[in-house]
């Protein structure tokens, strides 16, 4: 198929539903609704029987549940019986989008297209009742459920609803049953290409009822506590014509010629200058927005239903799918978590050090586990920029409504700062945020133990160091864990919980439990050189300045390590993390592993120089500033970028089998898990090591596969 129009009423979806019967059904529960003025609507309310823990998902039954009640409705607007038809959803949920876990056990070509199909022939009547359509959207929406809404006539939605989005770019799809086509033709090309592509290749990023109703995607938003009757009232006003509905956004026949064209063109751009040429999904959505400008509604969808069917059955969708499994199971159950029981109680923090990062975990510490928290530093100047800083950023919370006046009084209440260690007495967890140096964290934790329980939890945040080293001089070394956040501390989702030989269950089980406290996704690591995700990391950055060492220009580097599809190159991650620490880090890895890490004199040349990276007015990497060319000394024999990329995906393979043989982690799965939460590997890729089996580097190096065929796409 090309495009074409399909008579979807002619497709056998028998062997679909057949298919599909393990899916749990969302049913289309139908009430008759007697508006103000009379009239009737017919509201259907989407419900799974499950609680909102368990989203309501659009799977072919529940597909056809939706049709069969449409087409009972049609029939009886066509009677006269009702004026109107509504689709809401049960509390906090309106509809998640499609069974992904079903998608994935269909994954043929035609099986694929029938699941465009019957998305695009159910959500496609909601046009075709013969009376007006509303969704009123009263709580999540995410891919299929905001096109739910996008098929219908009218939409309203709940201010608080917790997230609207169109993720399936993210997942290595596209919009596939309509929203590729419906909306940029709803609120315009720019706003789709945001909703559509830019957003979920930011990690994911949805909006806010807020900023999608300023979008235009929704007409009219209303607040929680009566949503449902404001919507009816609205809806009932629409329909007798006393409230004009405008699109503002709606693009008009000159932004098609003119704007449409140009807008796709930039996009196209950023798009290979961000993620290269690998990734298929974005394109494949890029080119639906830009033939969404012309022709009708029947041939967008048969557009959509090609690229679905493609993108399904393609190697990159099996990848994702493995990812998506990995964050939404394995993450939320740790492997190696001792059981939760054994966890001490926390009913007071202490954080060593009041920086920047101290302060950053103050901040969280407070703000997720509601208890006093009380930071330290060597004087009481630095003492009071801590504390100036965390109720400055309690302030913005308060600013931007993410906190009420009470809860942010309440929040600086619990926060205290002090240069006397005996104000740590009755902490129950204390945690160390100091230089990066094994005699210096050993000093703070021996000095702050004279004053702590026996049986508080000590924990240290190195990113490379032996945690059972600084653990060496306590009297009880049981008691400390490594417990590594991610920088900027607030956003990234990961916790390496490091274990030592020594570390008590009670510790190691505390840890788990802070971590999903602190809405952090808890991953356990044997305290070995740089943990999982620094130790590969290293391995990127490594391969990356050796290959400069050599000889190669900079931006050379950067296109050969496109393929991985790190949100970053390694320069750009480097530049971020800081080159005193990227030097750092390498030296510590080549201390340990001295014939497997790179370290590099360069880059510690690097670190004194203010601005390493020259950028151009799109801060897009260019080259090495003046001051960096004159700091480095570089070879004459540069490798290839097929070379570069070759070496650092065998390095990669060959370290990722010796961490396993080392029982770094129990299995290879939370590798991957790590690295798609800690580094933003892409869910296309699943990970690492599905690419590293793709792309041959497991058997070139590693001594085989990683997977079986299924996870690796092949």
């Amino acid at each position: 198929m090309t495009g074409q129009m399909t008579d979807y009423r002619s497709i056998d979806f028998s062997g679909l539903e057949a298919a599909a019967a393990d899916e749990v059904v969302t049913h289309s529960l139908v009430r008759d609704v007697t508006l103000p003025s009379g009239r009737t609507l017919a509201l259907i309310t989407l419900h799974n029987g499950k609680d909102h823990k368990r989203p309501n998902t659009l799977g072919p039954l529940t597909l056809r549940e939706l049709g069969d009640t449409l087409d009972a409705l049609r029939d009886r607007a066509a009677n006269g019986e009702i004026d109107a038809v509504g689709v809401t959803g049960k509390p906090y949920i309106f509809a998640a989008g499609a069974d992904l876990s079903q998608i994935g056990a269909l994954r043929t070509v035609d099986n694929a297209r029938k699941i465009a199909q019957r998305g695009h022939d159910v959500l496609g009547r909601l046009s075709d009742l013969g009376v007006p359509s509303f969704s009123f959207v009263n709580g999540l929406a995410l891919g299929g459920g905001l096109e739910v809404a996008l098929n219908s006539t009218y939409r309203t939605v709940d201010s608080s609803a917790a997230a609207i989005a169109l993720p399936e770019v993210f997942l290595g799809l596209i919009p596939g049953w309509g929203g590729a086509y419906l909306l940029p033709n709803l609120i315009g090309i720019e706003n789709a290409l945001e909703v559509i592509i830019s957003n979920p290749l930011k990690q994911n990023r949805t909006l806010k009822p807020q900023q999608a109703h300023d979008l235009g995607i929704f007409d009219a938003i209303f607040s929680p506590a009566n949503f449902l009757e404001d919507s009816l009232a609205w809806a009932d006003r629409v329909i007798a014509g006393e409230q004009k509905v405008e699109r503002q956004r709606v693009p008009g026949r000159i932004e098609r010629a003119t704007k449409w064209p140009a807008a796709i063109k930039i996009a196209r751009g950023m798009l290979e200058q961000r993620i290269g040429s690998v990734p298929a999904s974005p394109y494949r959505a890029l080119d639906l927005l830009e033939r969404a400008a012309k022709g009708t509604k029947e041939e967008g969808f048969a557009r959509e239903d090609d690229a679905l069917a493609e993108l399904v059955a393609g190697d990159q969708f099996a990848a994702s799918m493995y990812a998506f499994d990995l964050v939404q199971k394995r993450a939320k159950r740790p492997v190696g978590a001792p059981d939760k029981d054994l966890a001490r109680p926390v009913n007071k923090v202490g954080v060593i050090g009041a920086g920047l990062m101290a302060s950053q975990f103050a901040l969280l510490f407070v703000r997720r586990l509601q208890v006093p928290v009380v930071i330290t530093d060597v004087s009481q100047d630095r003492v009071d920029k801590g504390l100036g800083y965390i109720r400055d950023e309690i302030g913005k919370l308060e600013e931007k409504g993410r906190l009420d006046a009470d809860a942010a009084s309440r929040l600086r209440a619990l926060v205290s700062g002090t240069t006397d260690r005996s104000d740590y007495a009755d902490c129950d967890f204390v945690i160390e945020a100091v230089f990066e140096e094994t005699s210096v964290k050993q000093e703070v934790f021996r000095a702050i133990e004279e004053h702590i329980a026996d049986d508080a939890i000590l924990a240290t945040n190195t990113s490379s160091l032996s945690v059972e080293e600084i653990g060496s001089v306590l009297a009880h070394p049981e008691r400390l864990v490594g417990f590594h956040f991610f920088n900027p501390v607030a956003v990234m989702p990961l916790v390496e919980v490091v274990r030592t030989p020594q570390t008590s269950d009670a510790a190691l089980s505390t840890a788990f439990v802070i971590a999903k406290a602190l809405r952090k996704n808890a991953i356990g690591s044997a305290d070995a050189p740089g943990f999982i995700v620094n130790r590969l990391l290293a391995k990127v950055m490594g391969e990356a300045i050796r290959a400069i060492d050599e000889g190669a220009e900079l931006t050379d580097v950067e296109t050969a390590f496109a393929p991985l599809g790190l949100p970053m190159g390694p320069f750009e991650l480097i530049d971020l993390v800081g080159w005193k620490v990227a030097a750092h880090v390498q030296d510590t890895m080549a201390t340990h592993f001295p014939e497997r890490f790179h370290s590099s004199e360069n880059l510690h040349a690097l670190s004194g120089v203010d601005t390493p990276l020259e950028r151009d007015k799109k801060k897009r990497i260019t080259g090495w500033s003046k001051k960096a060319r004159k700091a480095i000394t570089v070879g004459d024999a540069p490798a290839s970028a097929e070379e570069i990329l070759r070496r650092v995906e065998d390095e990669l393979a060959r370290e990722i089998r010796i961490m396993l043989d080392e029982e770094v982690v129990p299995e290879v799965e939370d590798i991957d898990l790590a690295l798609v939460l800690g580094a933003g590997w892409p869910f296309i890729d699943g990970g690492a090591t599905p690419y590293l089996d793709r792309s041959g580097a497991s058997e070139r190096a590693a001594g085989g596969a990683f997977h079986d065929p299924q996870i690796r796409g092949i």
